[in-house]
């Protein structure tokens, strides 16, 4: 490995990031585990991803339309607020102009 130039990198501690502990209403889930769309713009799932940089955690949130399985918004920040989700389902519906009864789905995170 020394020849290639290659090392091995070992892993760090599991980080939870998601507090599901907290007195927040909490919407029903109504795809229960269905993660399949018939149209388009029906059914929109969101997650947060991080990935550790030299200048620290950079996170990613994204809305995906489950029909196409089609990225259709993301937002990038340096922290995981409220703005990073929002930002992302903003672009979504900017560009998408989904119709009414759109379902919005994500886990029960922050």
């Amino acid at each position: 490995m020394s020849k290639l130039g290659l090392w091995c990198k070992t892993r760090k501690k599991f980080k939870a990031t998601t507090n599901s502990k907290h007195n927040e209403k909490i919407s029903p889930n109504l795809l229960n585990g269905k993660f399949k769309a018939d149209k388009p713009n029906s059914v929109w799932v969101g997650d947060i991803t991080y990935v550790w940089t030299h200048e620290g955690w950079f996170y990613v949130a994204t809305v995906i339309d489950l029909y196409s399985r089609k990225i259709v918004g993301w937002s990038m920040s340096d922290n995981m607020r409220t703005p990073l989700v929002n930002d992302a389902l903003k672009m979504a519906i900017w560009q998408r102009k989904p119709p009414k009864g759109l379902i919005w789905h994500t886990d029960r995170g922050s």
